[in-house]
């Protein structure tokens, strides 16, 4: 078998492999496993001695898949996710990154589509047919996506398809349509810890790093191999309330104002009676009323659109804190 994957991921992985079809779309809230989960798929699809449980794993179809090299999957990825995960960019793309020409894409950009669609068209070279993933779907742009609008409609020979998203009502209708949807399942938080513990995660961390990612296992560790420490998380909120930058330190501004919405929100549900989320009730500070906290909620919002690319960060960051001061200390 392939390498072990968490036990809501292997369930979800059986469930699809059962069912047929040509081109499937995993949706769902970031942390839930999709690029995981439509990975077995693929490796399950080209495997030489499947079974229903998924890929063998020893194969020579597994060990291409396994160090990226496999003639009959194509991968269609931002560049920056790309490199992020280690697979090999195409060598004029590569070129022109390393020779400073340009920067690494953050879209799946349409030379690489019209790519895959003639990658489509060639003969299969194992005789296993071909894989197409693209992940994360959303970056495909108008232009990127109608190129594989056709290849979708009308498949050529015995290739699939594999679309992955964390934002699928930002997908062409008419990609959707062309798919079989299957919504990413929540695993069950005691499961989640467990499998946060076997991946190296202190026992007395995971629960924490589990609520600081809203329940989201693959967020928890990414913040885990971050060097997140939960001691730090949990005074985050009353630091803030006292104006104090450093309870930030360290971040990059689009996580700042990620964490300071994690905030606003578990203040919001407090204030009409609901458990938060993210925060220990006992680690927030009272809740102003409902109308600065809509306010900041939506200043927050508008900081996230351009947070990948702030003037300043440290300016960005004082900001952002004086903001969270203000509102935190607002009674009306």
């Amino acid at each position: 078998m392939s390498a072990t994957v968490a036990p809501w991921i292997a369930a979800q992985r059986q469930t699809l492999l059962a069912q047929r079809g040509h081109a499937w779309l995993l949706q769902g809230p970031s942390g839930l496993g999709q690029y995981t989960l439509a990975l077995e798929l693929v490796r399950a699809w080209l495997c030489d001695a499947p079974t229903a449980h998924g890929a063998c794993g020893q194969c020579a179809s597994c060990h291409g898949i396994d160090v990226h090299t496999h003639a009959d999957l194509c991968v269609l990825m931002p560049e920056t996710q790309a490199l992020a995960l280690g697979w090999p960019l195409p060598e004029k793309a590569q070129a022109e990154i390393e020779d400073k020409k340009r920067k690494a894409s953050r879209e799946i950009r349409v030379e690489a589509m019209r790519d895959a669609v003639e990658f489509a068209q060639r003969t299969s070279g194992r005789g296993r047919g071909k894989a197409v993933l693209v992940y994360p779907a959303e970056q495909m742009n108008h232009v990127t996506a109608n190129a594989l609008l056709k290849t979708l409609e009308e498949p050529p020979g015995d290739v699939r398809f594999v679309l992955a998203t964390e934002a699928a009502h930002e997908l062409l209708p008419t990609i959707r349509s062309r798919c079989l949807g299957h919504t990413l399942q929540w695993p069950d938080p005691a499961q989640s810890q467990q499998w946060l513990v076997e991946q190296g995660v202190p026992a007395d961390a995971a629960e924490a790093l589990l609520r600081a990612a809203g329940g989201r296992p693959d967020d928890a560790l990414a913040l885990a191999r971050a060097g997140r420490s939960p001691q730090t998380w949990a005074l985050l909120p009353k630091a803030v309330a006292r104006g104090d930058v450093s309870a930030l330190a360290g971040l990059e501004p689009a996580q700042a104002v990620d964490a300071l919405q994690k905030l606003c929100h578990d203040l919001l549900a407090q204030r009409v009676g609901a458990q938060p989320r993210y925060f220990s009730p006992a680690d927030l500070p009272t809740p102003p009323g409902v109308g600065p906290l809509t306010r900041w909620s939506r200043a927050l919002a508008k900081e996230a659109r351009t947070a990948e690319h702030p003037f300043n960060a440290g300016l960005m960051l004082e900001s952002l804190v004086a903001q969270a001061r203000h509102t935190l200390n607002s009674r009306h």
